[in-house]
């Protein structure tokens, strides 16, 4: 199967367009086109190998916020200097989503509480013993530490590249110490409040990384900080009941249904999709 991790997709397909067009709100008819003509491309790509497509989304809700309040913090106070129309954007998002999990024949899975990182690592080790390959359709490097179960392979729409060569276990351990600025987590040094208020963070060296993965941590508060950077980052640390809600969602949901297609592209007047139906 091809997990396409649709958040970052769709984002994707809005930043281009609004750098392309200089604009600060999207169309929402040309983000459309992008979106779906992605989707399609990336089918028509890896389909035969690894099969279908599987499309998840993020929970507007998930539980790393509850477990940690400041987790992502820094991408919404960006939106919020961001001179981009967000409102705009989410809503154009949200129509496009509805779309494809309405008309397209492709499963649609949002669990309350989990982000498209736990559907994906939920998956994965689901099916770590079944004969079909599986491809991880994302270019989020949490996403490495997944290539440990056999037969997973990631590839980044946005580089145009496999993401290989890296050891799925080295890179989690310097991951969690290091943190995630991207996500509002700061390394081991350094504490909860480092981004929301705007904090430097403390120098890591290679040094101290290679004695902390060795397990010795200079102090109870260091040691403290990588057991909530592995909390937020290792995903096999998602709660459990959780993974099971994304499984279970996997199983329940329907497969597509390709007989609303022509419908759908003649009503959103998608004229140079509809000669290429058969390829989505």
């Amino acid at each position: 199967m091809i997990l396409v991790d649709m958040n970052q997709i769709s984002v994707a397909s809005v930043m281009m367009h609004l750098h392309m067009t200089k604009q600060t709100k999207p169309d929402g008819d040309m983000v459309r086109h992008m979106i779906l003509n992605s989707l399609r491309m990336y089918r028509m790509r890896f389909c035969d190998e690894y099969g279908e497509l599987v499309l998840c989304y993020d929970s507007k809700h998930y539980w790393r916020r509850d477990y940690y309040p400041e987790y992502k913090y820094s991408r919404k106070k960006g939106r919020e200097s961001d001179n981009k129309d967000w409102d705009a954007i989410f809503e154009v998002l949200n129509a496009v989503k509805a779309e494809l999990k309405e008309f397209f024949p492709y499963k649609h899975l949002e669990v309350y509480g989990a982000e498209a990182d736990d559907i994906i690592a939920a998956l994965c080790g689901e099916l770590e013993f079944d004969n079909g390959k599986t491809l991880i359709l994302s270019g989020d490097k949490d996403f490495i530490q997944l290539q440990k179960f056999r037969n997973v392979t990631q590839y980044s729409p946005i580089t145009k590249k496999f993401v290989n060569g890296i050891d799925p276990y080295i890179y989690l351990d310097e991951h969690v110490l290091k943190g995630d600025s991207s996500d509002g987590i700061p390394n081991v040094l350094s504490p909860d409040n480092t981004f929301v208020d705007g904090l430097r963070q403390k120098p890591l060296s290679k040094k101290k990384i290679q004695a902390m993965v060795a397990g010795e941590f200079p102090s109870d508060e260091v040691k403290r900080n990588f057991q909530r950077n592995k909390k937020l980052i290792d995903l096999k640390e998602s709660p459990p009941e959780l993974f099971m809600e994304c499984i279970k969602e996997y199983q329940d949901a329907p497969e597509g249904d390709r007989s609303k297609l022509l419908n759908y592209f003649t009503q959103k007047r998608l004229r140079s999709l509809v000669e290429s139906i058969g390829e989505f």
